[in-house]
């Protein structure tokens, strides 16, 4: 069957639209960019670093939208996040009462600097952490039983034919190897069975003899769980194992629609690596926990609003562990240098400087802000005070960079260091020197702190001491929608606001600031109507628009020309005291030679001349209810009884033909002896163009109103207002004008 060309550049013309409302309105969800020029400055010399070595690998940035310090406060609750209790206090929660209190046995709650250290991305940008990141979705051209078994390779699942003990304590022998289970698992999930290996190595160790995979645990004789899914924390012996064996022979209570998702019970041990494999596909990597990382840290579950609940692991570190194991074992296989991608969150708000690993003592370090250089060739910048810690980068001899924190320990001592391109490390202090003057104050100066839109200013800077003035310096505008500045200081206004210039120096952390105020003055006030009629004792509202949208001073003056014809209020309301005519001029309050006028013509009426059928709805002098596939003018003619004269005429005063369609803000005149006595204005709920369809024209007037780019008279407002509930418009009018346009729903009038 053919598609007609139209109906294909309609359907494209659609998805655009829903695409675009879907970017402007979704502004909390999470969104993925990919290269590494996509990341923040903070994270993209350390991905730099590690794409020198493989090039093959792919970056790509979760923005979270999440603030930062609300992330930590939402992960530091009690038994969230654990550490071994032999952990030293850096990493252990010291609150009394809690201290060293066993939520797991052998396991108790960790620090808020534990958790700032394991979950800023950019503390493990290095070669191997890396891996916690790693995508884990299935690649059959990738995986292979080669690579699982290098995987494997140093546990006793390694190359070895898989036996277990059935419920009744029969041993069951099988043929295959457990790298042949793993590898049908991951095609059954689309899960990377090389995650499923590192995940079986790091929650069940090397051997075996592994409770969870045992089939030897009284009461669950014949269960087994690879992954201990559902292992929750418990200060009973043995607790957590056995919460993962009930899972494993019930799913703790769950319907029989799941248990035959999962293949529950597990009481093979092909059946718990393939139905564990499906849970960790479908309960974590399909719904945006992706990484080892997402499932550990849940800041991007699409499962639903509930954000920080669905977290697979309690052990802080199982990212950092079990991304070196991954690491470990690629290595091993010879598959580093094959295409991988890596997703890494983003958050609002991080801290300029990552929190280092609480194995690093704060007291042996003292903060200093200065310019050293190295002076041994190729010297290496680490993750960590010693060369036990893992290498991030190397720089040549006489690099520059800025010591933040000068170190004190005995012994050998370490500095920690920002490198020219952001990379934060340690190097060995006996390799570093003193370099170049530094600025140590700037000055600020300008003619005007207030700006008109559109205007421009310089700002005048001075650097001290003179002899750092060649010194790079860096401006910022806090803002930018509301003022942006250049490399040379140069201030231009965009629109009404407040916005701070930040002027800062690029190799220390000395700057100042100036508030900058840009004014946005009247240009235009625009009339819903020219010209009123109305009857003696009647009240009407003069309906403006101030232009443009950001500006400052929106009040406006009215100025009745004929106090004896009409009244008018500060608002805008009009009564009419008895016929005749009389002009009112409306000028802004901010510049008086902004002007508009309004004629109000006071005439004699009665309601009794007129009467509108009762499919029609009149609510003062608007007109509703018009059947949308009816509305021409010859329609509503037809429904209105009269011995006067009437004729509608479009938003601009054009009279109609009988065949033309109106739209919202077509007027109804209705004259008596030649001259206009009533006037009423239409309403197509969804035409907010005026017309008379409703189409992708009405979306996008009503989108840019809704984000604040534009403006609508009140006519049009009413109209966008699909939902009649007297509110401004929102996205649920947007969702029924699309139904509208597909086909799905048409608005009813």
């Amino acid at each position: 069957m053919k598609i007609k060309k139209k109906y294909i550049f309609f359907g494209i013309l659609i998805i655009t639209i829903l695409l675009t409302i879907t970017i402007y309105l979704g502004v909390q969800a999470s969104n993925i960019t990919q290269g590494i020029e996509s990341f923040p400055n903070s994270y993209q010399a350390y991905l730099k670093e590690i794409v020198k070595k493989h090039p093959n690998w792919q970056f790509k940035a979760l923005y979270t939208n999440l603030d930062w310090n609300y992330v930590i406060s939402e992960e530091n609750i009690y038994g969230k996040n654990l550490v071994p209790k032999n952990y030293s206090d850096n990493w252990k929660n010291t609150t009394p009462g809690q201290y060293n209190v066993e939520v797991d046995k052998g396991w108790v709650d960790c620090s808020k600097r534990a958790i700032e250290y394991c979950m800023d991305p950019r503390n493990f940008l290095n070669e191997a952490r890396i891996f916690q990141f790693e995508t884990l979705s299935y690649d059959e051209y990738s995986n292979n039983l080669e690579s699982i078994e290098k995987i494997l390779y140093g546990t006793e699942f390694y190359n070895t034919r898989v036996s277990y003990l059935d419920i009744y304590g029969n041993t069951i022998n099988m043929s295959q190897r457990y790298s042949e289970l793993i590898l049908s698992a991951g095609q059954s999930s689309r899960v990377s069975p090389y995650h499923l290996a590192s995940r079986i190595k790091q929650e069940v160790g090397p051997f075996l003899s592994h409770s969870s995979i045992s089939g030897n645990v009284e009461g669950y004789k014949g269960l087994y769980n690879f992954y201990n899914i559902g292992a929750t924390s418990s200060s009973e012996p043995m607790g957590a194992i056995k919460k993962g064996l009930q899972y494993a022979k019930d799913g703790k209570g769950a319907s029989q629609q799941i248990k035959d998702k999962y293949i529950i019970p597990w009481d093979t041990k092909q059946k718990a690596i393939t139905g564990g494999a499906i849970f960790i596909g479908s309960s974590y990597i399909n719904v945006g926990q992706n990484t080892i990382y997402l499932q550990k840290f849940d800041v991007n579950d699409q499962r639903s609003n509930n954000l920080f609940s669905h977290q697979y692991m309690t052990n802080v570190l199982a990212p950092y562990s079990e991304a070196k194991s991954i690491y470990n074992g690629y290595k091993r296989s010879g598959i580093l240098d094959t295409p991988m991608t890596f997703i890494i969150p983003v958050y609002e708000n991080m801290p300029n400087i990552p929190t280092h690993s609480p194995n690093i003592n704060d007291f042996d370090f003292i903060y200093e802000n200065k310019k050293v250089c190295s002076t041994a060739s190729n010297l290496n910048i680490r993750t960590g005070p010693s060369t036990s810690y893992e290498i991030i980068t190397s720089v040549d001899k006489e690099a520059i960079m800025t010591r933040i924190y000068k170190g004190n320990q005995p012994g050998e001592r370490w500095d920690k260091v920002i490198l020219e391109n952001g990379i934060v490390g340690f190097v060995y202090q006996s390799y570093v020197s003193d370099k170049i003057i530094q600025i140590e104050e700037i000055k600020l100066n300008i003619n005007r702190t207030t700006l008109n839109k559109g205007e421009q200013e310089k700002l005048q800077v001075t650097i001290f001491p003179p002899e750092a003035n060649k010194n790079k310096i860096q401006y910022i505008s806090s803002n930018p929608k509301v003022a942006v500045v250049d490399e040379n200081g140069n201030i231009k206004a965009i629109s009404s606001g407040k916005t701070i210039i930040t002027v800062k120096s690029k190799e220390n952390d000395v700057r100042n600031q100036i508030e900058i105020t840009v004014y946005s003055p009247v240009t235009d006030i625009l009339l819903e109507d020219n010209e009123l009629y109305m009857i003696v004792g009647e009240k009407s509202k003069i309906n403006t628009i101030v232009k443009p949208t950001d500006a400052n001073n929106k009040t406006i003056k009215y100025n009745n020309t004929n106090e004896e014809i009409i009244q008018v209020e500060e608002d805008g309301t009009i009564t009419a005291i008895k016929q005749g005519q009389a002009k009112i001029i409306i000028s802004s309050d901010d510049n008086s030679n902004i002007k508009s006028e309004c004629v109000v013509n006071v005439v004699e009426f009665s309601n009794e001349d007129i009467i509108f059928d009762e499919t029609l709805t009149v609510d003062g002098l608007n007109i509703s209810k018009i059947d949308y596939n009816e509305n021409t003018v010859e329609d509503i003619i037809k429904k209105i009884k009269t011995s006067l004269t009437v004729r509608i005429v479009d938003y601009n005063n054009k009279e109609l033909k009988l065949t033309d369609n109106v739209g919202t803000g077509c007027k109804v005149q209705i004259e008596k002896n030649g001259k206009i006595i009533r006037q009423y204005k239409i309403i197509i709920y969804g035409d907010a163009s005026g017309d008379g369809k409703i189409n992708s024209i009405d979306l996008l007037l009503i989108q840019r109103y809704i984000l604040g780019l534009d403006q609508l008279l009140p006519i049009y407002l009413k109209a966008s207002n699909i939902n009649k509930d007297g509110r401004k418009p929102t996205s649920i009018d947007l969702l029924l004008i699309q139904r509208h346009i597909l086909g799905f729903q048409e608005i009813k009038q």
